[in-house]
């Protein structure tokens, strides 16, 4: 690795540990030639991820598209950021578990819908509204009703 600073080839790890949930490395270097210290982040280089829209273009997976759907619905709610980021690391989770590399954003919507429905009503209700276009109140009412027949049950 060469380090940052004089372009020297001769750098050694000095610390590694994980982050992120295992899934990088953080190494602390030192450059023998300079003396100064940095760090890198070793990770498992993946396919990149790509969403099919609606309109069937393709674009790469942008995690922060999600969060600023579910912040968007939980504005002004009982939900903390913490759980936002929990709901967020599991639909990711589900989405780069699949063998497939291209997922439909409909099923992402659905994922998120399905984890809303269960972290705050309301907030599944705003998500909802958004992701299916409800085009009028009776698809808004008809989608309150399949909601509350599913809590009766």
């Amino acid at each position: 690795m060469k380090c940052p600073y004089c372009s020297s080839d001769n750098t050694r790890v000095i610390d590694s540990r994980p982050v992120d949930d295992n899934t990088a490395i953080r190494r602390r270097r030192n450059c023998d030639d300079c003396g100064r210290r940095f760090t890198t982040f070793e990770k498992v280089e993946t396919i990149p991820l790509m969403i099919i829209k609606k309109d069937n273009t393709r674009e790469r997976y942008d995690r922060s598209k999600i969060e600023d759907g579910v912040l968007r619905a939980c504005h002004k709610r009982p939900v903390s950021a913490e759980q936002i980021g929990k709901l967020v690391d599991e639909v990711e989770t589900e989405i780069y578990s699949r063998a497939d590399r291209e997922i439909p954003s409909s099923d992402i919507g659905e994922l998120v819908m399905d984890k809303l429905k269960d972290l705050e009503a309301v907030a599944y209700v705003r998500f909802a509204s958004v992701y299916r276009e409800f085009k009028d109140v009776n698809t808004f009412v008809n989608e309150l009703k399949k909601m509350l027949d599913s809590e009766d049950k």
